[in-house]
């Protein structure tokens, strides 16, 4: 595959945006995780449906709706996403901004994981031994800190088989069409949760005025933005590409935590997010290094496949 300017512009798109998320996200931090998660889900399909109706792709999408192995598997799909949300915007908005970052960070070690386990995929020694630095490193992190680090495992674990799941789902389905089918199928839980919100606390969102009610409607777009972009770069791109571009986000999540809301950065924290590092340095001079013995070969940074 040949490296397309424009493969590149939408990689750095999509990155980008969900690089500001946390920006965005403690904006409307005052109206609460479990129900921000909700409304994003319902924002995103009232988009979705737009584009598709726009783009006349109804017909793909009925097909997918009609086929219940291929709908169970972009159901499986939503629901992991659904979770990778949840867990993303609960740390935004209870100041663990860096600890979503490092689950972003280990998500690429997580995927290496998933092709041992699923694939049965042979590793190469330097990623056993990046695998075994991050391990060593969050485990280390986690006892002097104190704390386990859910959150960040949680966002790694999740995204690491959504996209796993999803590329078996979707590989042959665009992103718009394929978000969409996502979206409907996470709606039921969308609405439960929001319903048992309501009934323990009430609506929130449209008592703080009309500007946070704007900014979570707008989340629909910013969700279903970068998801395509995503989807158009991996048409154009290697996925070799692909795997360097991911590190943007949790590198900006990472900043913004860090000097914007200044988290604390103790001793064992900085453990944990140092030995991650290390271990991704291990991966790309790895990668690099089979790269120069094969230039043909793509390295898979990214979702592994099931199929």
């Amino acid at each position: 595959m040949k490296l397309s300017r424009a493969g590149l512009g939408y990689g750095l798109g999509a990155y980008l945006i969900w690089g500001i998320f946390p920006f965005y996200f403690g904006l409307i931090a005052m109206v609460g995780p479990f129900e921000v998660v909700p409304w994003r889900v319902g924002a995103t399909l009232a988009f979705c449906v737009i584009l598709v109706s726009v783009t006349r792709r109804w017909g793909q999408v009925g097909a997918i709706l009609r086929a219940p192995r291929l709908f169970g598997w972009f159901a499986l799909s939503a629901v992991l996403l659904y979770a990778n949300w949840q867990l993303f915007v609960i740390g935004v908005m209870t100041g663990h901004v860096l600890e979503t970052s490092l689950g972003y960070f280990i998500n690429p070690l997580f995927t290496i994981l998933i092709g041992v386990v699923v694939r049965k995929e042979r590793l190469t020694r330097p990623q056993w031994w990046a695998v075994g630095v991050a391990a060593v490193g969050v485990a280390t992190a986690a006892v002097a800190y104190g704390a386990f680090p859910w959150i960040a495992l949680g966002i790694a674990g999740s995204f690491g088989l959504y996209g796993a799941v999803h590329k078996h789902a979707g590989e042959q389905v665009d992103g718009i069409t394929g978000l969409t089918v996502e979206t409907f199928a996470s709606l039921p839980i969308a609405i439960v949760q929001l319903l048992i919100v309501a009934g323990l606390s009430g609506i929130g969102v449209f008592s703080f005025g009309p500007g946070v009610t704007a900014l979570v409607m707008l989340s629909g777009i910013m969700t279903a933005v970068p998801l395509i972009l995503f989807g158009e770069a991996t048409r154009r791109l290697p996925l070799s590409y692909l795997g360097f571009l991911q590190f943007l986000t949790p590198i900006l999540g990472f900043l913004y935590g860090y000097f914007v809301m200044h988290e604390e950065m103790p001793f064992s924290r900085w453990i944990g997010f140092v030995a991650v590092w290390i271990a991704l340095v291990i991966l790309i001079a790895d990668m690099f290094a089979q790269l120069k013995r094969s230039p043909s070969a793509q390295t898979n940074t990214g979702p592994i496949p099931l199929d």
